[in-house]
């Protein structure tokens, strides 16, 4: 049988509407929850989808995927604790955060002298691709910097985040190829590490590698794991919050003037960002027990799909949804999650993201789009610009410039 849901969603998986997804999840937000075959289901609005990524009867750890690594026993190794349940998440997340959160803190200096040190090689008039100038640098060494890695391991950094990406999509849109070339990626990735991780367990330094080993206690696999994850949700998000908030930006002027005559407009114009066209499309969940959702029972044992930009622009929880407008009210987005599986880094991408998007509007003159809409990366789950390539009449380097002293 063929769901109606079926027909939108597997529109959503179309490379080909990248571009705008946004007539498709309008399409499927009819009903707050329908199903898309006999046993998954999709939820889009915004209460429900609050709801149920708090709800305990919801799993993070799906079947085993045919992409995952195998241990020397051949059996599937743990995923990262993102895609884990408690207790073993909590354990994993706790020993993370304990070293990642105190180590981002200190941050914002490093973050704004690399904003600067991007802009810095431009001047006007010319054209630049935010994506490779600015969007993929700044969130590579910055992640670079808290792993305790020099700056010419950031290119293969860059390549890693890439390729490791696709991971996170949908199985049914990769192809057989891909998905033996993600089994190699991963392979590579351990390879590269375990030198690294080797240096550090005989004389650790100051990183976030090293406290992870000595003091968080993780074993190796568990490390290439969870850096793996540091490595693809603190870059790759990041890497779309800027373009889709540079693309915003330059798709509604007036909002550009707002924020280049109040830099203090900037933490409103992220959140705005992150709700409007949010990094991370879509987050699965697999029932555990029946749950009652809206008017439906969802039972035990299903899969449900839970599209976070459809929730982020339900009428029935925005007024004009469509619309990007940062001095929204209560804003309560849902593109970083929420409860034990809420994002670890949404501190640091906002901070990146304040930093890039303030910087941009304060220094590039008469800032404008060169083709809109731009192409778009194959991710469907971190969906952004492959590249974002604007013209401008010059880079100034203004001296009141400033990032807005905001907590994350």
């Amino acid at each position: 049988m063929t769901y109606p849901a079926a027909v939108p969603y597997r529109r959503l998986l179309d490379h080909a509407n990248r571009h705008n997804p946004y007539p498709y999840f309008a399409e499927l937000a009819g009903k707050p929850i329908q199903r898309l075959d006999e046993h998954t289901w999709i939820v889009t609005g915004h209460a429900e989808i609050s709801v149920l990524l708090r709800d305990p009867r919801l799993s993070a750890q799906d079947e085993v995927d045919p992409r995952a690594s195998t241990g020397s026993d051949g059996k599937p190794v743990r995923g990262p604790f993102l895609m884990q349940d408690p207790p073993h998440h909590d354990t994993l997340r706790e020993q993370t955060m304990h070293q990642f959160v105190p180590r981002i803190l200190g941050m914002r200096p490093h973050i704004e002298t690399t904003v600067a040190r991007l802009l810095d090689r431009y001047v006007g008039p010319g054209e630049m691709d935010v994506v490779e100038a600015l969007a993929y640098p700044l969130p590579v060494a910055v992640i670079c910097e808290l792993l305790g890695v020099p700056a010419e391991e950031e290119p293969v950094f860059h390549s890693f985040a890439a390729r490791l990406t696709r991971a996170l999509d949908p199985v049914e849109t990769l192809t057989e190829q891909e998905v033996a070339d993600l089994v190699e990626t991963r392979a590579e990735w351990r390879k590269y590490l375990l030198p690294m991780i080797s240096r550090r367990q005989t004389g650790p330094g100051t990183d976030l590698i090293s406290g992870l080993l000595t003091e968080g206690g993780m074993n190796t696999v568990e490390l290439t794991i969870t850096l793996g994850l540091l490595l693809i949700a603190g870059h790759e998000t990041t890497v779309n919050l800027i373009a889709n908030g540079t693309l915003a930006l330059l798709r509604n002027p007036e909002v550009l003037d707002r924020l280049r005559a109040d830099p203090d407009l900037v933490p409103s114009v992220v959140e705005e960002v992150l709700r409007h066209d949010p990094p991370v499309q879509q987050t699965n969940r697999r029932t555990t027990a029946d749950v009652r959702v809206a008017d439906r029972i969802v039972p035990a044992g299903d899969k449900v799909v839970l599209l976070l930009p459809a929730g982020n622009r339900d009428p029935r929880r925005f007024a004009d949804p469509d619309q990007f407008w940062p001095e929204r009210p209560n804003n309560t987005h849902l593109a970083f999650g929420g409860g034990v599986h809420y994002c670890l880094g949404a501190a640091l991408a906002r901070m990146e993201g304040q930093a890039a998007l303030g910087a941009l509007a304060a220094r590039l003159a008469n800032p404008r789009l060169i083709a809109d809409p731009p192409p778009y990366r194959p991710n469907m789950l971190l969906r952004g610009p492959a590249e974002l390539r604007i013209a401008f009449d010059d880079v100034t380097k203004p001296d009141t410039w400033r990032l807005p002293q905001v907590a994350g």
